[in-house]
């Protein structure tokens, strides 16, 4: 069997670019090792007998651009969270809102935790990362620009180059320290830095930079928003358009090898096939790349980093009553809730977990899908009060795990979240927690080492490996349509499209996009 492009693997970066390339007229066949489409963009009933459709492992969306969604006709609505941040301020009955519509009440906010200059400097700090994503969000679906044409972006919008030193040359933590005053909001600033991305609060390998870098350009605004139907819908979409332009997407497909001639051979139901593509498309980490082609280093633009985080999925009764009794939890946890974040915090928890220990305290973030999109949960259970939290904790490496029972490890896990919870809230979360139809309590944990078995994220590393930056180096080779756009391999006809890419990561389509890009380009 033949077909013009075959892509491996049906995430959202792989339905991406089947979409661009069928809209142009190519035969595209998907193959998903998977019964499912969608990778780690899925949504699914968790609990048994619960009528809750939680996003199972990604939850949150900033860099799909508008573009995608417009030029392909996705039906996905992104729902922005009117809060941006609560951080309860340790040792005290107070913490820091950041109200996205309300300045002064933010600055009141900023004063009662005694750091009243700080909210100043705030919007100060976010002018500059607002540059940036002027200057590079509108790149991610164009060709690489160099190193030399993104610095002259940023200081023709931004009149120097003064942010491009202190966010892109020296270690992000270095222009934190120099903005704030309080450990607080240096530790909330920091946070974007080091979701998926294992590296001290001054990181020399400026990884935590090229973390923060993609967490606050998206779209030109940085913000993060909720997915309206889970994070499935934006798969389901993708797949839905994707049938529609008559790409033929094939499920239950294990694939075992690509031959230097882009001849796919995979098993389907017991039955071993192959499918020879002109073009091949990898929508699967460069590490299994590795492992389908047996040639070494295959993606020669990506680093191996193994994942450092724990999810945690948990359905409550009700929102938890915070220390703050001046506080609604509804504002609390409607944006970002930081826990045990503070800036020393985030430096302590790097150093024990470098030495092989469990962070305590763990830092850890929540994220209440719920409050902004209640579609997820049934009637009943919106009658009820009943709302979702999806835990997230940084500082937890792969390494961690690393010849270990692994059910004792996540047991261990689940309890450092849990108690890192409870040290900011005025009641155990335990005693919220919902029971499914079995009678277990309804709470899901997702280590890195279940990211690898069930997802074959090398490492449990959300990214595919360590992030890169969005441009070419001055001196690297833009002689193919592949390397112009990022998504080059050591084959001539097989690109990388998932998150592996240049500018992969995250829920975007970008990488799948790009891929797309250079295929169309290539054939001219």
């Amino acid at each position: 069997m033949t077909t013009d492009v075959v892509i491996v693997g049906g995430g959202h970066n792989g339905l991406t670019a089947a979409c661009y390339l069928a809209k142009a007229g190519l035969k595209i066949t998907v193959l998903e090792r998977l019964s499912t489409f969608g990778g780690a963009a899925v949504s699914e009933q968790t609990f048994a007998g619960v009528e809750a459709k939680l996003s199972r492992y990604s939850y949150l969306v900033s860099l799909l651009p508008k573009k995608i969604i417009e030029e392909l006709k996705l039906d996905i609505q992104l729902a922005p969270r009117r809060y941006s941040s609560y951080t309860p301020q340790p040792g005290t009955n107070k913490g820091l809102l950041v109200d996205n519509q309300d300045r002064l009440a933010t600055a009141s906010s900023f004063e009662s935790i005694g750091t009243t200059k700080d909210a100043e400097a705030w919007h100060e700090f976010y002018k500059k990362t607002a540059f940036l994503a002027k200057a590079l969000f509108p790149t991610v679906l164009d060709p690489l620009p160099t190193r030399s044409e993104a610095k002259a972006k940023l200081r023709d919008l931004s009149g120097s180059d003064q942010i491009w030193e202190e966010f892109i040359e020296q270690p992000v933590g270095k222009v934190i320290e120099e903005s704030f005053e309080s450990d607080l909001v240096r530790g909330v600033v920091l946070t974007d830095g080091l979701i998926g991305t294992f590296g001290s609060n001054l990181d020399p390998n400026l990884d935590v930079n090229k973390c923060f870098l993609y967490h606050v350009i998206g779209n030109e605004t940085g913000d993060w928003n909720i997915p309206i139907g889970g994070m499935g819908q934006v798969t389901d979409s993708l797949y839905k358009v994707a049938k529609q332009l008559g790409v033929t997407l094939l499920a239950d497909c294990d694939v075992s090898s690509i031959g230097q001639d882009n001849t796919v051979v995979y098993s389907q139901h017991g039955n071993q096939q192959s499918i020879q593509g002109k073009y091949a498309l990898a929508n699967v980490s460069p590490t299994e790349l590795e492992k389908l082609t047996g040639v070494e280093n295959i993606v020669p633009a990506a680093t191996k980093m193994d994942g450092a985080q724990v999810k945690v999925n948990l359905l409550l009764k009700r929102l938890p009553k915070l220390k703050d009794q001046s506080l609604d939890p509804v504002a609390a946890f409607g944006g970002t809730f930081h826990i045990n974040e503070n800036y020393s915090q985030l430096q302590s928890a790097f150093e024990q977990a470098s030495k092989g220990e469990i962070p305590n305290p763990l830092p850890c973030e929540i994220y209440c899908h719920s409050l902004t999109d209640p579609s997820i949960l049934s009637k009943a259970l919106q009658e009820q009060g009943v709302q979702t939290l999806t835990v997230f904790a940084l500082h937890t490496p792969h390494a961690i795990l690393d010849g270990k029972d692994q059910d004792e490890m996540r047991e261990q896990l689940k309890q450092a979240v849990l108690d890192s919870l409870n040290s900011v809230l005025a009641e155990n979360i335990e005693d919220l927690l919902m029971t499914d139809a079995n009678g277990d309590l309804c709470i899901e944990v997702k280590t890195t080492q279940d990211l690898e078995d069930v997802l074959r994220l090398p490492g449990g590393n959300i990214f595919h490996g360590a992030l890169a930056w969005p441009f070419l180096e001055d001196h690297e080779s833009k002689a193919t349509a592949a390397q112009k756009w990022g998504v080059e391999t050591k084959r001539e006809n097989l690109l990388v499209c998932g998150a592996g890419a240049r500018r992969g990561g995250a829920v975007s389509g970008i990488a799948g996009h790009n891929a797309a890009m250079a295929v169309l380009e290539t054939i001219g």
